[in-house]
C-alpha cells in the first residue's frame, strides 16, 4: 500500500481544506511530520485509518464527533485519500456522522456517516461503493487485516508497545488477540469444551435409554438390573466432567433372563397340548349329535311339505291354460297394431290434403287436377328464376350507396381533424421546451437521493436487529424462567420413580406369591407347596403405577432438554444481537424517522422528475405524431372526395335498370321471393294428393291381413285375441309361479330320498344338553391351561422385544461414548487439563506464544543494531514467571538480555531511551509478522513511526536514523511523526502542522 495524496475538510483540528501531498513525501524516502504539541500531527493519521476503516485508532475512536470545532456551520467534515493497493488506484471519500444546521428553523439535524470508493481504470474514476459494510470488506480483503492491525503495523504507536514491553502477560495477550485474530482459537476450545459437554450430554441420555431398557426388563423377569442401588444424591457431575462408563455388561445378563423364562414357557406349552386333545374330542361328540338331530328335523319337514302339494294340483293347471293362451294372442298382436298405424297414417293424411287444397285456392279453380296444379307452380318458378340474376345488382347498388354515405360522413371527420391538428401544432412546441426546462431544475435537485436511501437502508437494519433484541432478551428470561421450573419438575419425579421402584422391589415377594396357584409349582423354586406366601400390603405401588411413574419422569426429562436448548439457542442469538448494536431502540427509531423524512422528500421530488420526465416524451410523442397525422389526413380527405363522386354516378344507373325489373312489388326480392312461395304451395298441394290416395289403400290391406291370423291362431276374432293377449311383467308372474310349484315339488321328493336323513330318522333322539356341558367343561380347562402358556410366551416375548432394544440402545452408546473419550481428551489438552499437556497451557496462549516467538526474532535484528548489540529480547514460557502471580497465563513472558552483565532483566528496569528504541524494535518486528501473516503477505508502502525521539542520545539516535532508513529498502516510504528540533537538519522532507486560532493547517515542504 503506497498513499498518494490526502484531503482532510472540517476534520479534527483543521478547520478549512488543506491537502497533503503524500507522493512527494514518499519520493523522498523519509520524511518528517513535525509541529507544535497539539496542531493535529496524530489527526493526520487519524485520517488516514478513517479514510480507510470509518474509524480512528485509540480513545479517539470513542469520541462523539470528528468534525472540526472550527469549522464554519453547514460545512460537512471530509476525507479523501488517494492510494496504491495491489497495484490498483483507489480514491477513499468519507463523510463522519455530524450535526448540521436545520435548511429552515433553529436546531440541528444528525447527518448519518457515508462513503464512496472508486478506482482509476482507464483514465477515468469509477465507483466501486457506497455502503460502509462494503467498503470496510473491501479495504480488509485488500489489506489483508483489520483497523486494529492496521494502526499497529503502519501507524507503530510508540506509547503503545512501551506498554506492551512492560505489560503482565495478561495485558500481552488481549492485544495479541487483536493483532492475530488468535478468537479462532478460543472459539476451537469452546467448541471442543461445548463438544465434550454435548458428547457426555448424549452418552449420558444414551445409558439412561440402556438402564430404562434394562430396568423394564428386570421388571418383567422379576429380577433386580446390575448395578441399580440407592437413589443417586440430587448434586452429580455434569455431562463431559469425566469419561463414560460402560454398560455392555446389560446384555449377557437379559441373556440369561431370556433363558430361564423359555424353560417356564415349555412346561406350559405341554400342559396346553394336553387339554387341546381333550377339548377336540369333546367339540366333535357334540357335533356329531347337533348333526344327527339336525338330520331327523330335515326328513320330518320333507313330508310334511310333500302332503301340502298334493292338494294344490288344480291351481297349477289353471295357470298353465292361461299362459298358453296368452302365448297363441302374441303371434296375432303384431298384425293387429299394423292395423291401427295405417289408421292413424290415413287420417293424417287426408287432413294434410285438405289444408294444400285451401292454401291454393286463389292459385287454381277449385277442384283442379294435380296436372293443372304442377304447371301453374311450374310457370311461378320459370319466373322467378329469370329474375334471380339481377339479385347481385341490386345488392352492389346497396353497396355502393351504403359506401357513398360513409365516404360524405369520412370526408366530414377528415376535415374536422384537419383543422384540429393544425391547432396543435401551433401549440405544442412550447409546451415541450416549458417541460424540458422544469425536469432539468428537478435532477440538479435529486443528485442525493441514492445516499439518502443508502441511510434509511442502514437505519432500518439496525431498528430490525434493536427490536429483535428487545424480542429475544424477554424470550429467553421466559425461557429460563421455563428451564428452571423443568428441572426441578424431572428431579422431583425421578425421585418419586425412584421411590415406588424401591418399593416394589421390597414388596416383590408378595407379587410373586400373588401368581402362586395350590398344586402348581413355584416359578422361582419349583416347590407345588405354599405354606406361607407374602401378602402384599394395601398401598404397595403396582407395575402400571412404575410405569405411569417412568412416563412422567421421560416426559419431564424431554421437557427439560428441550428447556435447555431453547435457552442456548435464545441465549447465542440474544449475544449476536448485542454485538451489532447495543443502542436504544427509541434512538434508532428516531434516527430511522428522520432518515425516512429526509428520503421521503427526496423521494417526491423523485416522483416529480418521472412525471416530467413522462410528461416531456408525451408532449414530443405528441407533437411528432399531430405533424405525421396532419399529412396523412389530407392525403386521406382528397382521395375520400374523388372516391365519392365515382360511386354516386354507378348506384343511380342501378337504381334506373332495378326498378323497371320489380314491376309492382317494393323491391326485387320481394318478388322473387312472392313467386317462389306460391310455386311451393303448388308442390305441396300436388304431393298430399297422392299421400291421400296411398294411405287409404294401405289401411284396407292391414285389417285383412289382422283378421286372417286371429282365425288361423284359433280365436273367434280380433278382439277375442286382443283379450287373451298379457303384458311382459304379467306373463312373468305366471311363470313364475308355475316354476315356483316345480321347484318345491322338486326339493321334497329329494329329501324323502336322501339316504342319510332316512338313516336319521330310524336312529334314536341325541341328548344335546349333555354333549353340550362335557364340550364346555374341557373348553374350560384348556383355555386356562391356554392363559398360562399365553402369559409365559408374552413374557418372553416381550423379554426378547426388550433384549432387541438394550442391544440396540447399547450399541447406539458405543460410538456416542467412544466419540466423549476423543472429545473428553481434546478438550482437556486445548484447555491445558489433560495430563498428557505437560506444559499446562491453554490452545490460544500456546499459539499466541509462537507468534510472540516470531515478533521477538524480528525485533531482535533490529535491537541489535540500535543498542550496539548490548539488548536482546527473550521469549519465556513459565507461567509464574510470565506474570508474576499465580493464575497468569503462561507462554507469553518477555525479559530483556543484558549481554554486557549476562543477565536477563525485567523490562520495566530499562530506561527511557532504551526503553524506546527496545518498543521500537518491538513494533517494528510485530509490524513484519503481521505483514507476512495477512492475506498474501501484503506490502506496505507508506509506514509512520509516532514520537519517542526525545529519549535518545545523539549516537543511539543515529543508530535509530540507519534502521529506519533501512526500511525504505524495496521502495517503503517511512514518515517519523515527532517535534525533536534536531531531526528537522536530518530529514529534508518534512510535513509542518501550525495550529492557530482558526484551526490548524499543513504544509509539505521536500
Amino acid at each position: 500500500m503506497r498513499l498518494h495524496r490526502l484531503e482532510i475538510t472540517a476534520f479534527g483540528p483543521f478547520s478549512g481544506t488543506e491537502t497533503i501531498d503524500f507522493a512527494a513525501l514518499s519520493d523522498a524516502g523519509l520524511f518528517l511530520i513535525h509541529g507544535q504539541t497539539g496542531a493535529g500531527k496524530t489527526s493526520v493519521l487519524d485520517a488516514v485509518c478513517f479514510a480507510l476503516y470509518g474509524k480512528v485508532p485509540g480513545v479517539r475512536g470513542k469520541a462523539d464527533g470528528l468534525r472540526s470545532d472550527h469549522a464554519a456551520p453547514g460545512v460537512a467534515p471530509q476525507v479523501v485519500l488517494e492510494t496504491t493497493i495491489r497495484g490498483r488506484r483507489f480514491r477513499f471519500t468519507r463523510w463522519p456522522a455530524w450535526e448540521r444546521p436545520k435548511l429552515r428553523g433553529s436546531g440541528t439535524v444528525r447527518e448519518n456517516a457515508r462513503v464512496l470508493v472508486e478506482e482509476l481504470a482507464s483514465g477515468r474514476w469509477s465507483g466501486l461503493s457506497s455502503r460502509l459494510d462494503e467498503a470496510g470488506d473491501l479495504v480488509e480483503r485488500l489489506l489483508g487485516m483489520n483497523a486494529v492491525q492496521f494502526c499497529q503495523v503502519v501507524l507503530l504507536p510508540q506509547g503503545e508497545f512501551a506498554a506492551f514491553l512492560r505489560a503482565g502477560a495478561e495485558e500481552r495477550r488481549k492485544v495479541l488477540e487483536r493483532l492475530f485474530a488468535a478468537e479462532v482459537y478460543a472459539r476451537v476450545e469452546k467448541w471442543l469444551v461445548d463438544s465434550r459437554v454435548e458428547t457426555g450430554r448424549q452418552a449420558a441420555r444414551l445409558r439412561a435409554a440402556a438402564e430404562s431398557e434394562a430396568d423394564r426388563i428386570a421388571e418383567v423377569a422379576g429380577a433386580q438390573r446390575p448395578g441399580a442401588g440407592p437413589v443417586p444424591s440430587p448434586r452429580r457431575a455434569e455431562p463431559g466432567e469425566q469419561p463414560p462408563e460402560p454398560v455392555e455388561e446389560l446384555v449377557p445378563w437379559a441373556a440369561e433372563l431370556a433363558g430361564q423364562l423359555a424353560a417356564v414357557r415349555s412346561v406350559a406349552r405341554d400342559l396346553s397340548a394336553e387339554y387341546s386333545a381333550a377339548l377336540v374330542q369333546a367339540r366333535e361328540a357334540d357335533e356329531q349329535g347337533r348333526a344327527l338331530a339336525d338330520r331327523q328335523r330335515r326328513h320330518a319337514d320333507a313330508q310334511r311339505r310333500h302332503d301340502a302339494l298334493a292338494g294344490r294340483s288344480a291351481e297349477r293347471a289353471a295357470l298353465a291354460a292361461r299362459l298358453e293362451a296368452a302365448v297363441r294372442a302374441d303371434r296375432v298382436m303384431p298384425l293387429i297394431d299394423a292395423a291401427a298405424d295405417r289408421e292413424r297414417r290415413a287420417e293424417r293424411a287426408r287432413r294434410r290434403a285438405t289444408e294444400a287444397r285451401a292454401a291454393v285456392g286463389a292459385l287454381a279453380p277449385g277442384a283442379a287436377p294435380e296436372d293443372v296444379l304442377g304447371k301453374a307452380e311450374r310457370d311461378r318458378r320459370d319466373e322467378a328464376a329469370g329474375l334471380e340474376g339481377l339479385r347481385e345488382e341490386a345488392a352492389r347498388e346497396r353497396r355502393l350507396t351504403a359506401e357513398a354515405a360513409g365516404l360524405a360522413r369520412d370526408a366530414e371527420r377528415l376535415q374536422a381533424g384537419e383543422e384540429e391538428l393544425r391547432t396543435q401544432l401551433e401549440e405544442l412546441p412550447a409546451r415541450v421546451e416549458e417541460h424540458r426546462a422544469a425536469l432539468e431544475a428537478v435532477r440538479l435537485r435529486v443528485a442525493g437521493r441514492p445516499a439518502a436511501r443508502q441511510a434509511v437502508h442502514d437505519a432500518m437494519e439496525r431498528v430490525d436487529k434493536a427490536r429483535r433484541r428487545e424480542t429475544v432478551t424477554a424470550a429467553l428470561a421466559r425461557a429460563e424462567e421455563e428451564q428452571r421450573a423443568a428441572v426441578d419438575r424431572a428431579q422431583e419425579l425421578r425421585d418419586r420413580l425412584q421411590a415406588i421402584r424401591q418399593t416394589r422391589l421390597d414388596g416383590m415377594a408378595a407379587e410373586l406369591a400373588a401368581e402362586l396357584a395350590a398344586g402348581e409349582p413355584c416359578l422361582v423354586c419349583g416347590s407345588r407347596e405354599h405354606p406361607a406366601p407374602a401378602t402384599a400390603h394395601a398401598d404397595a405401588p403396582t407395575r402400571e403405577d412404575e410405569e405411569a411413574a417412568q412416563r412422567s419422569y421421560d416426559r419431564a426429562q424431554a421437557a427439560r432438554e428441550q428447556g435447555g436448548a431453547r435457552v442456548a439457542e435464545l441465549r447465542a442469538e440474544r449475544d449476536g444481537l448485542l454485538e451489532i448494536t447495543q443502542e436504544p431502540l427509541d434512538a434508532l427509531v428516531a434516527a430511522l424517522e428522520e432518515a425516512q423524512a429526509a428520503l421521503k422528500a427526496l423521494d417526491a421530488e423523485a416522483a416529480e422528475a418521472d412525471g416530467l420526465q413522462q410528461r416531456l416524451v408525451r408532449a414530443e410523442r405528441e407533437l411528432s405524431q399531430a405533424r405525421q397525422e396532419r399529412e396523412t389526413v389530407l392525403q386521406r380527405l382528397a382521395g375520400t372526395r374523388t372516391r365519392y363522386e365515382e360511386l354516386t354516378t354507378e348506384a343511380a344507373r342501378l337504381r334506373e335498370r332495378l326498378d323497371e325489373a320489380r314491376g309492382d312489388d317494393p323491391t326485387l326480392e320481394a318478388r322473387i321471393d312472392r313467386l317462389s312461395g306460391e310455386a311451393e304451395a303448388l308442390r305441396a298441394a300436388v304431393e298430399a294428393a297422392r299421400d291421400e290416395a296411398g294411405a287409404a289403400e294401405a289401411l284396407a290391406d292391414a285389417r285383412a291381413a289382422a283378421g286372417r291370423a286371429a282365425e288361423d291362431a284359433g280365436f273367434d276374432g280380433v278382439e277375442q285375441a286382443r283379450a287373451a293377449a298379457l303384458t311382459e311383467a304379467a306373463r312373468d308372474g305366471l311363470q313364475q309361479r308355475i316354476r315356483a310349484f316345480d321347484t318345491e315339488e322338486a326339493a321334497v321328493r329329494a329329501a324323502l330320498a336322501d339316504p342319510e336323513l332316512v338313516a336319521a330318522a330310524a336312529l334314536p333322539t341325541p341328548d344335546l344338553d349333555a354333549l353340550r356341558a362335557a364340550f364346555e367343561a374341557a373348553q374350560h380347562e384348556h383355555n386356562e391351561a391356554f392363559n398360562a402358556l399365553r402369559k409365559a410366551q408374552d413374557r418372553c416375548d416381550r423379554l426378547a422385544e426388550l433384549g432387541g432394544r438394550l442391544a440396540a440402545a447399547v450399541a447406539a452408546w458405543r460410538p456416542v461414548a467412544e466419540r466423549h473419550a476423543v472429545a473428553f481428551r481434546l478438550a482437556g489438552l486445548a484447555s491445558g487439563q489433560h495430563p498428557d499437556n505437560h506444559r499446562r497451557m491453554r490452545l490460544s496462549a500456546y499459539v499466541l506464544a509462537a507468534r510472540l516467538e516470531q515478533v521477538v526474532a524480528a525485533a531482535n535484528e533490529r535491537l541489535a543494531r540500535m543498542s550496539a548489540g548490548r539488548y536482546a529480547l527473550e521469549h519465556t514460557t513459565d507461567k509464574a514467571a510470565a506474570d508474576g502471580r499465580r493464575g497468569g497465563t503462561g507462554g507469553l513472558g518477555l525479559r530483556v538480555a543484558d549481554a554486557w552483565t549476562g543477565q536477563s532483566r525485567d523490562p520495566v528496569t530499562l530506561s527511557g531511551g532504551e526503553s524506546f528504541i527496545t518498543s521500537l524494535a518491538l513494533a517494528l518486528g510485530l509490524a513484519d509478522v503481521v505483514t507476512a501473516e495477512s492475506a498474501a503477505g501484503t506490502e506496505i508502502g507508506t509506514l509512520f513511526v509516532d514520537e519517542g525521539f526525545g529519549t535518545l542520545d545523539e549516537e543511539t539516535l543515529d543508530e535509530v536514523m540507519g534502521v529506519l532508513d533501512g526500511l525504505r529498502d524495496g521502495g517503503r516510504a517511512v514518515g517519523i511523526v515527532s517535534h525533536v528540533v534536531e531531526l528537522r537538519a536530518r530529514i529534508p522532507a518534512q510535513l509542518r502542522v501550525r495550529k492557530e486560532r482558526t484551526g490548524s493547517t499543513a504544509t509539505v515542504t521536500v
